[in-house]
């Protein structure tokens, strides 16, 4: 399984009126934690492009289980659970000090061929073999 994980700290212009982080950052905190995941095994959004596929994501779900408040240390993680015919990511943000879980979720990627529009059925050659790489060097 490929992983990754990022520490951030929740910053001032988050958070809402109730002095906790508004429910759509969320999506930025994963979104960050999927780029590390992704470049990690040499497939990042720049790279991805250049191989002639886009990946847009076509199901997020997220479930929130405690708010997270302003300058509180996150730590959110991404881990790629399904990979053959599409792109499935798995996360959780929790306390970075205490490890206690604030939400999890996932999202849905499919590829898409960046000249054509068409989306694959399967995931792309190049993609599978950039997951092989990895494996072999871990």
């Amino acid at each position: 399984m490929i992983r990754a994980e990022v520490e951030l700290t929740v910053p001032f212009h988050d958070i809402d009126l109730l002095n906790i982080a508004w429910h759509g950052h969320y999506c930025k905190y994963i979104e960050i934690a999927r780029c590390a995941m992704l470049d990690k095994i040499g497939y990042g959004y720049m790279a991805m492009k250049e191989t002639g596929y886009v990946w847009p994501i076509v199901d997020l779900q997220l479930r929130f289980v405690r708010p997270a408040k302003f300058e509180q240390c996150i730590r959110v993680s991404a881990d790629l659970v399904e990979w053959e015919y599409r792109m499935k990511i798995k996360y959780q943000i929790a306390d970075a000090a205490s490890g206690e879980v604030l939400a999890k979720g996932h999202t849905i990627q499919a590829a898409v061929d960046a000249i054509s529009g068409e989306m694959s059925y399967a995931s792309p050659a190049v993609f599978l073999e950039k997951l092989v790489i990895k494996t072999v060097a871990e």
